[in-house]
Protein backbone atom coordinates (compact mmCIF):
# COMPACT_ATOMS: atom_id res chain seq x y z
CA UNK A 1 0.00 0.00 0.00
CA UNK A 2 1.00 3.29 -0.94
CA UNK A 3 2.31 5.98 2.13
CA UNK A 4 2.79 9.13 0.77
CA UNK A 5 4.16 10.07 4.04
CA UNK A 6 6.77 7.53 4.46
CA UNK A 7 7.82 7.95 0.94
CA UNK A 8 8.14 12.11 1.46
CA UNK A 9 9.93 11.66 4.72
CA UNK A 10 12.70 9.59 3.20
CA UNK A 11 12.97 11.77 0.43
CA UNK A 12 13.75 14.72 2.96
CA UNK A 13 15.72 12.84 5.13
CA UNK A 14 17.81 11.42 1.96
CA UNK A 15 18.09 15.45 0.37
CA UNK A 16 18.41 17.50 4.43
CA UNK A 17 22.02 17.70 4.10
CA UNK A 18 21.94 18.90 0.63
CA UNK A 19 20.14 22.13 1.75
CA UNK A 20 21.75 22.58 4.31
CA UNK A 21 24.25 25.47 4.02
CA UNK A 22 28.17 24.69 3.40
CA UNK A 23 29.43 25.68 6.70
CA UNK A 24 26.83 23.44 8.29
CA UNK A 25 28.58 20.46 6.19
CA UNK A 26 31.46 19.29 8.45
CA UNK A 27 29.46 18.47 11.20
CA UNK A 28 27.61 15.73 9.51
CA UNK A 29 24.90 15.54 12.05
CA UNK A 30 21.33 16.41 11.64
CA UNK A 31 18.21 16.33 13.94
CA UNK A 32 14.39 17.01 12.24
CA UNK A 33 11.46 17.72 14.34
CA UNK A 34 10.20 14.92 16.01
CA UNK A 35 6.55 15.86 15.53
CA UNK A 36 6.75 15.69 11.99
CA UNK A 37 9.38 12.78 11.75
CA UNK A 38 9.67 11.00 14.64
CA UNK A 39 13.43 10.03 14.51
CA UNK A 40 16.53 11.93 14.66
CA UNK A 41 19.90 10.97 13.55
CA UNK A 42 22.93 11.78 14.35
CA UNK A 43 26.16 10.42 12.51
CA UNK A 44 29.09 9.36 14.88
CA UNK A 45 30.73 7.84 11.78
CA UNK A 46 30.87 8.16 7.81
CA UNK A 47 30.12 5.59 5.88
CA UNK A 48 31.08 5.61 2.01
CA UNK A 49 28.64 2.56 0.42
CA UNK A 50 25.13 2.54 -0.94
CA UNK A 51 22.62 4.20 0.71
CA UNK A 52 19.32 1.39 1.16
CA UNK A 53 16.07 1.68 -0.56
CA UNK A 54 12.31 0.35 0.42
CA UNK A 55 12.67 -3.11 -0.03
CA UNK A 56 16.77 -3.61 0.40
CA UNK A 57 17.71 -5.80 2.48
CA UNK A 58 20.28 -5.02 5.36
CA UNK A 59 22.48 -6.07 7.48
CA UNK A 60 22.78 -3.97 10.93
CA UNK A 61 24.74 -4.29 14.12
CA UNK A 62 23.05 -2.49 16.92
CA UNK A 63 22.38 -2.05 20.63
CA UNK A 64 18.85 -0.63 21.66
CA UNK A 65 18.15 1.48 24.73
CA UNK A 66 15.10 2.79 26.76
CA UNK A 67 15.93 6.72 26.27
CA UNK A 68 16.32 8.34 29.79
CA UNK A 69 16.93 12.22 29.95
CA UNK A 70 18.34 11.97 33.24
CA UNK A 71 21.21 10.29 31.61
CA UNK A 72 23.88 12.41 29.92
CA UNK A 73 23.59 11.11 26.90
CA UNK A 74 20.37 9.97 27.48
CA UNK A 75 20.69 6.42 26.76
CA UNK A 76 19.47 4.55 29.82
CA UNK A 77 18.77 0.51 30.44
CA UNK A 78 19.97 -1.20 27.62
CA UNK A 79 17.19 -3.85 26.12
CA UNK A 80 18.90 -5.76 23.04
CA UNK A 81 21.72 -5.72 21.23
CA UNK A 82 22.99 -7.70 18.57
CA UNK A 83 26.82 -7.57 19.24
CA UNK A 84 28.15 -10.77 20.22
CA UNK A 85 24.71 -12.31 18.85
CA UNK A 86 25.32 -11.48 15.20
CA UNK A 87 24.26 -9.45 12.70
CA UNK A 88 20.70 -8.53 12.26
CA UNK A 89 19.57 -9.29 8.35
CA UNK A 90 15.85 -7.77 7.74
CA UNK A 91 14.00 -5.67 4.49
CA UNK A 92 13.96 -2.28 5.49
CA UNK A 93 11.28 0.72 4.50
CA UNK A 94 8.85 -2.06 4.25
CA UNK A 95 7.30 -1.94 7.66
CA UNK A 96 9.43 -4.93 8.89
CA UNK A 97 10.48 -3.67 11.97
CA UNK A 98 9.78 -0.43 13.69
CA UNK A 99 9.13 2.87 11.61
CA UNK A 100 11.94 4.38 13.23
CA UNK A 101 14.50 1.97 11.73
CA UNK A 102 12.39 2.49 8.72
CA UNK A 103 13.23 5.97 8.38
CA UNK A 104 16.27 6.07 9.91
CA UNK A 105 18.49 3.48 8.26
CA UNK A 106 17.40 4.63 4.82
CA UNK A 107 19.24 7.61 5.32
CA UNK A 108 22.71 5.73 6.03
CA UNK A 109 25.54 4.68 4.25
CA UNK A 110 26.85 1.36 4.44
CA UNK A 111 29.68 1.84 6.99
CA UNK A 112 28.09 4.73 8.91
CA UNK A 113 27.35 4.65 12.21
CA UNK A 114 24.48 6.42 13.51
CA UNK A 115 22.53 7.12 16.67
CA UNK A 116 19.20 7.07 15.99
CA UNK A 117 16.69 8.66 19.08
CA UNK A 118 13.04 7.69 18.15
CA UNK A 119 10.02 8.73 19.57
CA UNK A 120 7.50 6.25 21.11
CA UNK A 121 4.81 6.55 18.16
CA UNK A 122 7.85 5.48 15.73
CA UNK A 123 8.84 2.53 18.04
CA UNK A 124 6.17 0.60 20.27
CA UNK A 125 4.08 2.91 20.98
CA UNK A 126 1.67 2.63 23.60
CA UNK A 127 1.71 -1.26 23.58
CA UNK A 128 5.52 -1.22 24.63
CA UNK A 129 7.05 -4.74 24.28
CA UNK A 130 6.01 -6.70 27.79
CA UNK A 131 9.19 -7.70 29.61
CA UNK A 132 11.42 -5.28 27.88
CA UNK A 133 10.03 -2.17 26.57
CA UNK A 134 7.36 -0.23 29.07
CA UNK A 135 4.38 1.18 27.04
CA UNK A 136 5.13 4.94 25.12
CA UNK A 137 8.88 4.49 25.78
CA UNK A 138 11.02 6.56 23.61
CA UNK A 139 14.22 4.90 22.27
CA UNK A 140 17.90 4.94 21.36
CA UNK A 141 18.96 2.90 18.86
CA UNK A 142 23.42 2.63 17.92
CA UNK A 143 23.01 1.12 14.84
CA UNK A 144 26.26 0.45 11.95
CA UNK A 145 24.87 -0.32 8.92
CA UNK A 146 27.43 -2.79 7.55
CA UNK A 147 25.72 -3.61 4.04
CA UNK A 148 23.11 -3.44 1.45
CA UNK A 149 22.16 -6.98 0.39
Amino acid sequence: MFNPFRSTSSIILRNFSKILPRTHQPTRSFSLTKAIMGVSKTVLSEGSGAIPTNGDSVTIEYTGYLKDTSKPNNKGEQFDSSVGRGDFVTKIGVGQVIKGWDEGVTTMKVGEKASLDITSDFAYGDRGFPGHIPPGASLIFDVELKKVN
